[in-house]
């Protein structure tokens, strides 16, 4: 089954089965959740410390690094110690950049051996280099001469490997020829699973991480195209890297891995964050029990798969109709996605006024209000509060008593057209009918769609991709003034609500319609789960996040979480993992290991704590080299280690200022950015808000 086959539904991919000594990965097993150590490897005690802490919380395969020879001797105890202590079942997988002696060492004591392409047999220059057909063969030949040796020794022993690509450690030949895209992360995985192949080996099992989840996502979704076409169904390990701690940090894993496992892509997981990797674990179960609890078997019967317009390799955002909500907030193309908040009665107006102008909430201000309308009562109630705190919605400006742009009202089925008349004529704009159509209410779409036209106003309608083609008439009618399209309440798909907004996407194609796109986050489109903020903010990043990073969504709601302030930051932060809307620093900062020089937790914290307030700033915060210059090429500025006690500074991915002490290097960091002219004081605002 090909990638795009599964898009509209909850269809597993079907992979071989790989064991990793007594785990299996891929077939018909449930997704597997994996962390790394973060101790020195030669400190045996540590690391086995760490491996059993890891395998108390549910770990099911520890990685361990091995950067070099001695290191990975040292697995021969810490796996005979991590036995005794009552551990066997659970596999060790030795994590290898740069030295493949390293790696033949490593082979003999632990189940598995993860190698990085870009860097197994390559040193990394960023040399430019135009390669010929003959170079790149020669190059490849050395390839199959280095690699071959760990290929057959793994086969002997019975051992698995992961063919794991990093996007910011690509080999200069795969740099010069494909440059730094998902195209070239497969084309340098592939060329080591070739290799694999030619000895008959397949115990394999492949990754394509990145700290962008955009590029993460089109990794994989290429690498299984490619796959498929070779008859070739090799299970994945899915992970973001770099993503960070806190909040972001869970928000940029679940888009990456979240937006994968739900397409049916995926067998094996890392939540990686900048935080003791005891903490990874409930992330990543959450996210994997939520994946499998929509997962129909491959081998159902199912309907052929629907078109698809949306490129799942290249990111391409769908361009929008623009809509003029307010002076100040347009939905366009060029416009970022606009945020809503959502109220749980009309009662909450006047509270919702003074949350709402918090200095809280300057950088991430609610732009929408979502007022449930059930009643007469409701739409009285409204009317009241307009005439008693002086708020006139009109396209003049921001009313100071409630601090958004416009309103929208979600409407029950009993409230009529003609009941809406007067609140309408109150109003002179900033007003957003939301309402479901149902089969069969064609007349009453036509309806509402002509009052809103009338009265200068907008129009959310959710219409369920089964009832759409009996719309196609009057939306063709109605055109694209004042519309927005919603799925709020879709059950469409068994329950997979990115199929139905991808199908949207199509219906609207289909009616030649380009009205904007409402992303809405409700109970109806969860997945599964508690009422943990947790599990909210999974929730939000699968069915949000999946979206923007396919370039769908124009407005987004969050609205299983009931506080105003923490809906509000919580969509800005999906957004921002996203890529789609900037509004603070963004952080890339790897989960530390073995080969980290410094404490990466305290030191992102205390760099946060300094620049967190430089919206649009990229900052890279990288324990060692490994992946350092190339997950920071798109940084502006990075901090990486470089030697024990001394830190590197780069400016993109060029370092400019070599081991400088560690108890000096933030100042440097920071006159480093005021160098560059990226630098602003933080405001009274962001200091309270720190």
């Amino acid at each position: 089954m090909s990638y795009c086959a599964s898009r509209f539904a909850t269809v597993r991919r079907r992979t071989v089965e790989v064991m990793v000594g007594a785990v299996g990965v891929g077939g018909t097993n449930p997704v597997r959740v994996q962390s790394m150590t973060t101790s020195d490897t030669q400190d045996i005690a540590a690391t086995v410390k760490q491996s059993i802490a890891l395998a108390e919380v549910g770990c099911e395969i520890v990685r361990i690094t091995a950067p070099n020879v001695a290191a990975a001797k040292c697995l021969k105890d810490i796996r005979a110690q991590f036995t005794a202590a009552g551990f066997g079942h659970i596999p060790l997988v030795a994590d290898i950049h740069f030295l493949p002696s390293a790696a033949m060492e490593a082979v003999e004591h632990v189940e598995k051996v993860r190698v990085n392409p870009g860097n197994y047999a390559d040193k990394k220059k960023f040399a430019v280099k135009e390669y010929t057909d003959a170079d790149y063969d020669s190059e490849l030949q050395r390839l199959h001469e280095t690699f071959s040796p760990l290929v057959r020794r793994s086969k002997e022993l019975g051992r698995a490997m992961r063919i794991g690509t990093n996007h910011g450690s690509l080999s200069d030949r795969i740099m010069n020829r494909y440059g730094d895209t998902p195209l070239g992360m497969v084309e340098s995985a592939l060329e080591f699973l070739r290799i694999a192949r030619s000895h008959d080996y397949h115990a394999i099992m492949l990754s394509m991480k990145s700290s962008n989840p955009k590029v993460m996502i089109q990794a994989y979704r290429l690498l299984v195209e490619r796959m498929t076409r070779e008859d070739m169904h090799y299970p994945l390990h899915l992970g973001v890297t770099e993503a960070g701690d806190g909040e972001d940090g869970r928000i940029k894993s679940a888009i990456g891995i979240g937006s994968l496992l739900l397409d049916g892509l995926g067998d094996t997981i890392r939540v990686s964050l900048t935080e003791d990797s005891v903490y990874e674990i409930p992330v990543a179960q959450a996210i994997a029990a939520k994946a499998m609890s929509l997962w129909r078997d491959s081998n159902v019967e199912r309907s052929a798969p629907e078109t698809d317009s949306i490129d799942p390799y290249h990111f391409n955002r769908r361009e929008p109709a623009t809509l003029n909500l307010s002076e100040r907030c347009l939905v366009g193309p060029e416009q970022p996605p606009r945020v809503i908040v959502r109220l749980d009665s009309v009662t909450q107006l006047a509270d919702a006024a003074e949350v709402l102008a918090s200095p809280k909430l300057k950088d991430t201000p609610a732009e929408g209000l979502l007022v449930p309308v059930s009643s007469l009562g409701d739409l009285a109630g409204l009317c009241e509060f307009f005439v008693r705190s002086g708020f006139m919605p009109d396209k003049s400006g921001v009313n100071p008593d409630l601090q958004i742009e416009f309103l929208a009202l979600d409407l029950a089925p009993t409230l009529t057209p003609d009941v809406l008349q007067p609140l309408l004529a109150l109003s002179q704009g900033r007003l957003m009918l939301v309402r479901r159509f149902e089969a069969g209410e064609t007349e009453t779409f036509a309806a509402f769609a002509d009052l809103v036209h009338r009265h200068g106003q907008f129009l959310a309608a959710e219409i369920a991709p089964e009832n759409f083609p009996d719309y196609a008439d009057e939306l063709q009618l109605a055109g694209d003034a004042g519309l927005i399209f919603t799925l709020s309440t879709s059950t469409a798909n068994a329950g997979h609500a990115i199929g139905s907004y991808r199908q949207l996407v199509e219906n609207l194609k289909t009616v030649g319609s380009r009205a904007p796109i409402w992303i809405r986050n409700t109970a109806a489109t969860a997945v599964q789960g508690d009422a943990s903020f947790l599990s909210k903010l999974l929730e939000a990043s699968f069915l949000t996040g999946s979206l923007l990073c396919d370039g769908i969504g124009d407005l987004v709601s969050i609205e299983t979480e009931v506080d105003l302030t923490r809906a509000a930051k919580l969509t800005y932060n999906v957004l921002q993992g996203a890529g789609a809307r900037i509004s603070k620093t963004e952080f890339v900062a790897c989960p530390s290991c073995g080969r980290t020089l410094f404490d990466l937790q305290t030191t992102t914290q205390r760099i946060r704590a300094q620049t967190g307030h430089l919206k649009g700033v990229k900052l890279a915060i990288m324990g060692c080299i490994v992946n350092g210059p190339g997950e920071m090429a798109d940084a502006d500025f990075g901090y990486v280690g470089g030697a024990p006690g001394k830190i590197n500074l780069y400016v993109g991915k060029n370092c400019v200022q070599y081991n400088i002490p560690q108890a000096e290097a933030d100042a440097r960091l920071i006159a480093l950015i005021k160098e560059h002219g990226k630098w602003a004081e933080p405001e009274a605002h962001q200091l309270a808000n720190a």
